[in-house]
């Protein structure tokens, strides 16, 4: 929980005095075992929860991680998990959500407000299982997302048919591989600020994503900043940030 919600709880006499100090005088941290760190003050210092890298980790690490951080914020969210990792947790938890496309899973509260906009644009179909992982993660830390699917450069004119919405954005997430054109064709269309994801989908030139990285970060339009390959939940991160401070600034306004 985060400290204004003990606070908060305190001052209902949801809790006791005891139960209050209890929790401040935790560390910052959670050891467990060996293996694991937890890191429990983290969305009091940036305002985000520990999230779970799923990948690469061994069943029985993952299962605790999984069980404990639900456990401490009612609620829990891992990317790059597999389907056996959905497995492992699906009986022992009930609602937990797994995607195959984006390879999320997660246990998600109900009723979340979503606030402000984004735009998540795809160049390609092939494109939208990392467009799905910025979504749902922009989603999950309560941003509202607007999906733009399939408008590359190989057919300009699809994109236009929702450039509104785009424009009407807090900020815009373009997923391309291949050549990655699509960030800089939003980066000239829009006065917001541009997140481009490259993808490694693409023939043998495109080298894995290298391709599509090096056209993002060598665009001539204004306002593009580029993550790591793949990276949908660094591009959904992102862009919630970025969402957060604009709805701020429109509420003070």
């Amino acid at each position: 929980m985060e400290a204004r919600e003990i606070l908060t709880r305190f001052k209902k006499n949801e809790i006791t005095l005891e139960e209050a100090e209890h929790y401040f005088r935790k560390e910052p941290f959670e050891k467990m075992g060996g293996y694991a760190k937890l890191d429990s003050h983290r969305e009091v210092r940036s305002g985000f929860p520990e999230v779970i890298f799923c990948s690469g980790k061994a069943d029985e690490h993952f299962v605790h991680i999984f069980q404990k951080l639900y456990e401490d914020n009612g609620e829990v969210f891992g990317t790059r998990a597999s389907r056996h990792q959905y497995e492992l947790v699906k009986d022992l938890l009930p609602g937990v959500e797994y995607d195959d496309l984006s390879h999320i899973i997660k246990i998600e509260k109900k009723h979340k407000e979503h606030i402000g906009k984004i735009a998540v644009c795809t160049a390609g179909t092939a494109d939208i299982p990392v467009a799905e992982e910025a979504a749902q993660t922009a989603e999950y830390f309560g941003t509202h997302v607007e999906r733009i699917f399939d408008v590359g450069v190989s057919g300009i004119h699809r994109l236009f048919s929702g450039l509104e919405v785009i424009q009407e954005a807090n900020c815009v997430v373009a997923v391309a591989g291949m050549e990655g054109a699509l960030a800089s064709v939003l980066g000239g269309l829009v006065d917001k600020p541009v997140i481009a994801v490259p993808t490694s989908v693409g023939y043998g030139a495109s080298m894995h994503g290298l391709s599509a990285l090096l056209t993002m970060i060598n665009s001539c339009a204004n306002g593009i900043a580029v993550v790591n390959i793949d990276n949908g939940y660094g591009a959904g991160y992102i862009a919630t940030q970025i969402n957060r401070l604009a709805v701020r600034e429109n509420q003070e306004q």
